[in-house]
């Protein structure tokens, strides 16, 4: 990670620029160089920010939130749920495959890079940015949290009218960041193996997601993945 502005879209830095010259934030980059001294760490500092400079604030319609990202080598590229091309599916992007087939009708993709989500103003989300090799959680309450906290907060605060799909119970526990009035927030379980049967199939988020945004006048998500 640079030593000075994070390799981030404008449009984000300009609306969290107070986070990123913070103490908190000073003392998160110290973690990061030193665990990167001594550690493998995921994804690659160049993906580390990919969801904001796929999604850039002023084009952000829809938020997806993830945990952390994947501990395996070449699987986390920044974007929450997604992996880069030529790597094999997790089980829970398997899952969301499953219920875009469902909800949509569309075939099972072959791929599970979701930047052609992002690039629409899906912003994949995940609470912490980093993660140690074969360590999951390694990374959390060292300041992610706290960042990713101020982004949501400050996409609640700032825009209008966007869609936060909240899948299991660490990403509804952030529901008391969202003002409620001004956005739409649909919850389901978490498309985990261990959890996905109990609700997350049959959600339709995908497709309520589209009837929102074009209740409001804005064009629907083309969830078509390759």
């Amino acid at each position: 990670m640079p030593s000075k502005q994070p390799e981030i879209h404008a449009s984000w830095y300009d609306q969290l620029s107070n986070e990123f010259n913070s103490d908190y934030f000073t003392e998160l980059k110290s973690f990061l160089i030193s665990e990167k001294a001594e550690q493998t760490v995921y994804p690659p500092g160049s993906k580390i920010f990919s969801a904001f400079n796929h999604t850039p604030f002023t084009s952000v319609k829809v938020v997806i939130l993830g945990q952390d990202p994947y501990h395996g080598p070449g699987q986390a590229n920044g974007l929450s749920f997604s992996v880069s091309p030529g790597i094999k599916l997790p089980p829970s992007l398997k899952n969301i495959y499953k219920e875009l087939e469902q909800d949509l009708k569309l075939p099972l993709p072959n791929t599970g890079d979701l930047s052609k989500w992002a690039d629409q103003g899906v912003l994949l989300l995940n609470a912490v940015l980093t993660v140690r090799h074969k360590q999951p959680s390694s990374h959390q309450k060292r300041g992610w949290e706290t960042f990713t906290d101020a982004v949501i907060k400050k996409i609640s605060d700032e825009k209008k009218g966007v869609v936060f799909l909240l899948w299991g119970n660490f990403a509804r526990s952030k529901k008391a960041l969202i003002d409620s009035g001004k956005h739409h927030i649909l919850e389901a379980p978490h498309p985990s193996p261990f959890s996905a049967h109990t609700g997350f199939f049959g959600c339709g988020h995908f497709s309520k997601t589209n009837e929102i945004l074009e209740k409001q006048g804005q064009k629907p998500i083309d969830w078509k993945v390759d």
